[in-house]
């Protein structure tokens, strides 16, 4: 199967800023400042970098130059009105960086925006609530088959392409009605919820809201920190994030560069995966069983030195994303996506065609 691999870059930066646009009294109309995140998806044309495996390393070298004149600076003098979705236009003009296919910039770890290729903005805000559940059509025997509880997280998505107006204030007034009903509950006893799975929780999220945000693009739910499910109207996704410590030598890098000296990484992984909605469980496949499948992929990468897998050409992050996707997919036919991050936000993304690029957050 053919792939399409995008390379990851991420920094972060301090800066200040006033958003003269919003009505008195609004609290960002006030001078602030944050600590904003911004990270780059680039598929990226070859040759590009100076040899092949260090993309990532240019990529971060490239995006930190061109976000460097907004570093512990007033936003407003470089962009007019420095909101989320005007800001991250900026950030993707600079010439200095490759065509982006995705551009995410979080401002606070609950708010931010998605950009994609076309330029469209997906304003975008995390919700928390707690909650009780159980999965009564589990085999017996199966953990979530007792009642048990979560901290869940909820990331909301609208599209300013759709409605130009929309704002993130916008987006918790159309969520809180459902906060109310979902913080402190137990999920079986809310109507459309007996068998609460991520799945059914992302949809039943969706029909509820979709009328009161008609702009909404997608709703994630973390049912843990490193599980979850996506729905975007049509399609559901679920995701297993695992960590794996190893060792590298990238073999094509040249003598003097830090790259070919044994060095090492804790990586970021996740697996998506996209299947129809088993009817009678109400997921796409168990998370349970993920990691279970792919335990014997997992053994032969976490604590190993990666440039002895006889079968691994070269151990930069997107050769092993897509080693790591050709092997999974024996036995996870459901995968159609890896994510692998060497360090925060810095990596690389393997894509089977026609698979979501929207992400959770």
């Amino acid at each position: 199967m053919s792939v399409d691999t995008l390379i990851c870059a991420a920094t972060r930066f301090e800066a200040a800023r006033q958003i003269g646009e919003l009505p008195d009294g609004h609290p960002s109309a006030r001078l602030h400042g944050h600590g904003f995140v911004v990270q780059v998806r680039c598929a990226l044309p070859a040759p590009w970098a100076a040899f092949e495996g260090s993309e990532v390393q240019r990529l971060h070298q490239e995006l930190s130059a061109a976000v460097a004149p907004l570093d512990h600076h007033l936003l407003n003098e470089q962009v007019a009105q420095p909101s989320d979705a005007n800001l991250s236009r900026w950030i993707a003009r600079q010439p200095a960086l490759p065509p982006i296919e995705q551009l995410r910039l979080q401002s606070t770890p609950r708010r931010g925006v998605d950009m994609d290729s076309a330029g469209h903005a997906h304003l975008w805000r995390r919700h928390v609530f707690q909650a009780a559940h159980v999965l009564p059509r589990v085999p017996a025997g199966h953990k979530c088959g007792r009642m048990h509880g979560h901290g869940f997280e909820v990331v909301l998505h609208a599209n300013q392409g759709i409605a130009a107006a929309i704002s993130h204030d916008d987006i918790d007034a159309a969520w809180a009605p459902l906060q109310a009903q979902l913080d402190h509950a137990c999920l079986n006893d809310l109507a459309g919820l007996a068998n609460p799975t991520s799945e059914l929780l992302s949809s039943w999220i969706w029909a509820r809201l979709k009328p009161a945000l008609p702009s909404l693009s997608w709703v994630t739910v973390y049912e843990t920190a490193s599980c979850g499910a996506l729905f975007d109207g049509e399609r559901y996704r679920v995701w297993k994030e695992l960590t794996l410590d190893s060792a590298l030598q990238i073999k094509r890098a040249p003598e003097g560069s830090e790259l070919r000296r044994l060095h090492g990484h804790t990586y970021t992984l996740r697996l998506h995966l996209s299947a129809p909605l088993d009817a009678l469980m109400g997921w796409t496949i168990d998370f349970g069983d993920v990691k279970t499948l792919f335990d014997p992929i997992f053994t032969q990468l976490d604590h190993q030195p990666l440039h002895e897998i006889a079968d691994l050409p070269d151990c930069d992050t997107a050769s092993v994303a897509r080693w790591i996707f050709a092997h999974a997919r024996v036995q996870l036919p459901q995968l159609d996506r890896v994510d692998l991050y060497e360090t925060e936000g810095c990596g690389a993304i393997v894509l089977a065609p026609g698979a979501l690029l929207a992400l959770p957050v």
